[in-house]
C-alpha cells in the first residue's frame, strides 16, 4: 500500500481501535511504578552542621604548629574516623545493617556504611591576608549520614560521627603540637649535646696550646722584646764581670796565698832594692840602712818559720781579700750565665709560640665558628622551643583554630528517599509512551483494509458492495471480557489516583519541612 498522510478523523479512529493497546502498557507500567514507589523502603537522613573557627589570640602574638589547612585536616580525621575499626565499632553498638550482615561480608557492609556517610564542604569568599586578594576558604561543612535505619537511630549516628570528627580534631592538633614540642626538645638536647663536646674541644685544644692562641701573640712578642732587651743588659754586665774577674786574676797572680811567701818576696825585692841603693849610695846613706833593716828582720822572721805547707790555708789578708772578691764576680758571671740561659730558652718557647700561631689560629678559630653556628642553632631551637611549649598550651586550652557544632543532628520526621511522586510521575510518563508505543507498533504492523475509501484509494477501483461485520459468539465473549477488563482497568486507575494523591501530599510535606527548616522559620 502506498503511504499517506493520515486526517484527524482517521487518528480518532485508530485511537478507538486500538485504545486496549494504549491503555493496558500505559496502565501496566503505572501501576509496576506506583508499586515500586510503594514498597522502596523510606531512607532517612540526619546531617550536622560543624563551623571552623580561627585562633582567639591573634597569630602575631602566638604562631600555631598546626601548618595544615582545614581541607586537608578533615581529609585526615575522615580517613582516620572511616577507617574499618571504627565504623565496625559503630555497627556493632548500635546493630546497623541487620539484614545486610547476614548475607555478605564485613568488608561489603562497611563499605555501605562509608557510602551512607557524607562529608561536604561550606566556602566562602574571604580576603587573604597575605596576598590581600580574594580567596576561597572552606569556614564549614557538613557531616549527614543516610540509611534504612531508624529516625532515632540515624540522629544517633550522625551525632556520634560529629562527636567523632570534633574530638579526632582536638587529638589531631594537640598531637601535632606535642610532635612539634617534642620534636624541638629531642633537636635542643643533640644540639646541647653536640655544644658542649666543642666547648670541652676548645677547653682541651686552649689547654694544649695555652701559649700558642692569637689572643696569646701581643703578649708573647712583648715577652719576647722584653726578653731580648733583658739579654742585652745581661750581655753588658756580663761583659763587664768578665773584665772585673780578669782585673782580679791579675793583682790576685801577684800575691802569695799566705804570709811566709809573701816575705820571701819581700826580702828578694828588698835586697835587690839594697843592691841598687849600695850601688849609687854609700852604706851610711839612710835608705840603705833602713833597707838593711828591713831585710834583717825579715830574715829574722822567715827564721823562725819551720817549712811552709803548700797546702795551708791561705793567710794573706791581701790574697783573701782578692779571692773573696773574685770568688763573687765568678758566682755573678755564672749567675748572669743561668740568667742567660734561661733567657735564650724563653726566647726559644717564644718564637717557637710565635710560629706556631698561624696554625692554632685556623685551627682555633674553625672551632669558634662551629661552636658559633652551634650556639645560634641553639638559641634559635630554644626560641622555637619556647614558642612551640606557648603553641602547645594554646591547644591544650582549646584556643586555637576548632571545630564547633553549630547545627547538630536532628531526628529526621520525614524520610529522604525515596522521591515517591517523581517515581511515579516517571512511570506515569513511561506508561504513557509505552501505551502510545505499543498502538503504534501495532497499528503499522497491520496491513488490514478497514473501510471502502481505503481500499478504493488504494487498488484505484470501484467498490462494487461491501459485507457489514457479523457479530458471532466468539465476538459476545470477547466484548465481555473487555467489560470486565475495563472495570478492573477503572480500578487500577483509582489506585493510581489515590497513591498519587498520597504521595503527591507526603513530598509536598517533606519539600515544605525542608524549605522551612532551610529559611530557620
Amino acid at each position: 500500500m502506498e503511504e499517506h498522510e493520515m486526517s484527524p478523523n482517521e487518528y480518532l479512529t485508530v485511537l478507538k481501535r486500538r485504545k486496549w493497546s494504549l491503555v493496558l502498557p500505559a496502565l501496566i507500567v503505572t501501576l509496576i511504578a506506583a508499586a515500586v514507589a510503594l514498597l522502596l523502603p523510606p531512607v532517612y537522613k540526619s546531617v550536622s552542621t560543624i563551623l571552623i573557627e580561627e585562633q582567639e589570640i591573634p597569630a602575631n602574638f602566638v604562631m600555631s604548629t598546626v601548618t595544615s589547612y582545614a581541607e586537608q585536616r578533615l581529609q585526615t580525621i575522615n580517613q582516620r574516623i572511616m577507617s574499618t575499626s571504627r565504623l565496625l565499632e559503630i555497627i556493632t553498638r548500635l546493630d546497623l545493617y541487620k539484614d545486610m550482615r547476614e548475607k555478605s561480608t564485613t568488608e561489603e557492609v562497611i563499605e555501605k556504611m562509608r557510602e551512607d556517610i557524607s562529608l561536604e564542604y561550606i566556602s566562602a569568599e574571604v580576603m587573604d591576608r597575605k596576598t590581600g586578594r580574594p580567596a576561597t576558604a572552606t569556614i564549614a561543612f557538613t557531616l549527614s549520614y543516610e540509611a534504612q535505619e531508624t529516625p532515632a537511630t540515624v540522629q544517633k549516628v550522625a551525632n556520634i560521627l560529629a562527636s567523632l570528627f570534633l574530638e579526632e580534631n582536638l587529638q589531631v592538633r594537640e598531637r601535632q603540637a606535642m610532635e612539634a614540642t617534642s620534636f624541638l626538645s629531642d633537636e635542643q638536647k643533640k644540639v646541647k649535646a653536640n655544644l658542649d663536646e666543642i666547648e670541652q674541644k676548645i677547653a682541651e685544644f686552649k689547654q694544649e696550646h695555652i701559649n700558642e692562641l692569637p689572643e696569646a701573640l701581643q703578649v708573647n712578642l712583648q715577652s719576647r722584646h722584653n726578653v731580648q732587651s733583658s739579654k742585652e743588659k745581661l750581655s753588658e754586665q756580663l761583659r763587664a764581670l768578665k773584665e772585673r774577674e780578669g782585673a782580679l786574676q791579675s793583682e790576685l797572680a801577684n800575691l802569695s796565698p799566705r804570709m811566709e811567701m809573701e816575705d820571701i818576696k819581700r826580702l828578694e825585692a828588698l835586697k835587690l832594692e839594697l843592691n841598687s841603693l849600695e850601688s849609687r849610695f854609700t852604706e851610711q846613706y839612710p835608705d840603705v840602712i833602713k833597707t838593711r833593716q828591713e831585710i834583717e828582720k825579715l830574715r829574722k822572721k822567715i827564721a823562725t818559720v819551720k817549712e811552709v805547707d803548700p797546702n795551708a790555708m791561705p793567710d794573706n789578708p791581701a790574697y783573701i781579700t782578692l779571692s773573696s772578691q773574685l770568688a763573687g764576680v765568678q758566682s755573678e758571671i755564672d749567675s748572669v750565665k743561668r740568667q742567660y740561659n734561661d733567657l735564650q730558652k724563653n726566647e726559644d718557647n717564644l718564637n717557637r709560640w710565635i710560629e706556631a700561631t698561624p696554625g692554632v689560629e685556623e685551627i682555633y678559630n674553625a672551632l669558634l665558628s662551629e661552636r658559633k653556628n652551634r650556639q645560634t642553632k641553639f638559641d634559635d631551637l630554644s626560641q622555637k622551643l619556647m614558642e612551640a611549649n606557648v603553641a602547645y598550651g594554646l591547644e591544650k586550652d582549646q584556643k586555637g583554630e576548632r571545630f564547633t557544632l553549630i547545627d547538630p543532628a536532628r531526628l529526621p520526621e520525614l524520610p529522604d528517599k525515596p522521591n515517591r511522586l517523581a517515581i511515579l510521575l516517571i512511570g506515569m510518563v513511561l506508561g504513557l509512551g509505552a501505551g502510545v508505543a505499543s498502538a503504534a507498533v501495532m497499528e503499522f504492523t497491520d496491513e488490514s483494509v478497514r473501510n471502502v475509501e481505503i481500499l478504493s484509494r488504494e487498488t484505484s477501483f470501484p467498490v462494487l458492495s461491501a459485507i457489514p461485520r457479523i457479530v458471532s459468539a466468539e465476538d459476545v465473549r470477547q466484548q465481555k471480557l473487555r467489560r470486565r477488563l475495563i472495570v478492573l482497568a477503572g480500578a487500577g486507575i483509582v489506585l493510581v489516583a489515590v497513591l498519587s494523591f498520597h504521595f503527591l501530599v507526603m513530598d509536598l510535606n517533606v519539600f515544605w519541612a525542608k524549605v522551612t527548616r532551610t529559611l530557620g522559620w
